[in-house]
């Protein structure tokens, strides 16, 4: 489970909304270039992440085993997606005043 696991417990109220839709609430409220840098880091991160794993295993095999991961942990990776957008949205929050 996510570090923000206490979060989901009543997904409905937190902040007033769901990690998701916090996230674009706020997103949506912050500036454009500091929106776009966050997202960059984002797909940075994404780059390195998918270069490693594909170097380990090659291409199809990764995209394989996504597959069969996703199906086998979805509820797991519903919760670590939840605990992303709050970690993205704490990261613009903490920027605003920059």
């Amino acid at each position: 489970m996510g570090k923000f696991e206490a979060l989901f417990e009543d997904e409905e109220n937190i902040f007033g909304g769901t990690p998701k839709s916090k996230f674009w609430d706020i997103a949506n409220q912050a500036s454009n270039d500091l929106v776009k840098d966050e997202f960059d880091k984002i797909i940075a991160k994404y780059a390195m992440m998918e270069a490693f794993l594909e170097e380990i295993m090659g291409d199809d095999e990764l995209t394989r085993k996504m597959t069969t991961y996703e199906i086998e942990n979805s509820m797991e990776l519903e919760d670590r997606k939840k605990s992303l957008y709050v970690a993205f949205t704490g990261d613009i929050v903490c920027r605003l005043d920059s």
